[in-house]
């Protein structure tokens, strides 16, 4: 039947698709489909995924591991994509033949070989002659453009656990001049252990070495562990270098191993970690050989 005021179709045709009057009303919207939504009845939300996601943990238990917040400080950029690195110190010859002891240098290397950035110790011709090396000193590390990127400084501290109240400690700057963190060794009477600590001295992650430490024809590893020390998260390894090597020079060779989804800022600790590691255990000076213990 035709509305009124139209006529009707003719014979032979059939009925338009539209509805005739009356018209429906406006359709409900469709039921939400679940999964999408943050909670039952809250609007919808377009959540993007995790940079980087981190296992389920149980009820009540704290993330052990600082996740990247994705901004890096300018200069670790590529810090953040990689989760191993080879530190290679240089052999200076003047200190190989006459035992006086000059200023360190340094090649951080990708796991392929490639060089990352140099590092050079900056510290005065007295520190080194007479605190050896214990001396305060600063390291300054530049990428492959000459930029400065990170600063290590050291000041001059004790080593023996008689003196729980003057340890070793080393400030982390990136960019120079910004602290981002802190190493600081903790007391016990015989393993070596470091706090990894951040700008506000908060502890984060702990770097346990063996009780006795004996570099013949073998690494000597350091585990990177949580506060708790349930479990190791990565690695300071002090590798090999050879017969010669060691027994004539105090050049070493590192690794580090972290995750790659841990904070820039702590990567950079890390390395902070390293090289204290090295001044403290087995940089030798003149007659003075490498440290085997805490207590020694």
């Amino acid at each position: 039947m035709a509305a009124p005021g139209y006529p009707s179709s003719p014979a032979g045709y059939v009925s338009p698709p539209y509805p005739s009057p009356p018209y429906p009303g406006p359709s409900a919207p469709p039921a939400p489909s679940p999964g999408f939504h943050d909670y039952p009845g809250s609007p919808q939300h377009h959540m993007s995924a995790p940079l980087h996601p981190q296992p389920d943990l149980p009820p009540g238990v704290a993330p052990y591991l600082p996740v990247s917040s994705g901004t890096a400080p300018s200069g670790l950029e590529y810090l953040s994509q990689i989760d191993q690195i080879l530190i290679h110190q240089k052999t200076e010859a003047l200190e190989a033949v006459t035992g006086f002891e000059t200023c360190n240098q340094y090649e951080l290397l990708s796991i392929v070989g490639q060089r990352i950035f140099t590092v050079q110790e900056r510290s005065s011709l007295c520190a080194r002659c007479c605190c050896g090396s214990l001396r305060p000193l600063n390291l300054q590390v530049y990428d492959p453009s000459g930029r400065e990127v990170i600063h290590f400084i050291r000041p001059l501290k004790c080593t023996s656990c008689c003196f729980p109240c003057c340890l070793q400690e080393l400030e982390v700057q990136s960019p120079p001049g910004h602290t981002v963190g802190y190493v600081a060794q903790s007391w016990h009477p015989f393993v070596p252990k470091y706090s990894l600590l951040t700008e506000t001295r908060e502890p984060v992650l702990k770097v346990v070495g063996p009780c006795i430490m004996s570099s013949c024809c073998g690494d000597i590893d350091f585990q990177v562990k949580p506060m708790c020390e349930s479990r190791s998260v990565g690695r300071i390894s002090k590798h090999w270098g050879g017969l010669a090597k060691e027994i004539f020079t105090d050049a070493d060779n590192f690794g580090i191993q972290f995750p790659k989804d841990i904070d820039v800022k702590m990567k950079a600790v890390l390395l902070g970690a390293c090289f204290l590691l090295d001044y403290v255990f087995f940089e030798r000076s003149r007659a003075k050989a490498e440290r085997h213990t805490v207590i020694s």
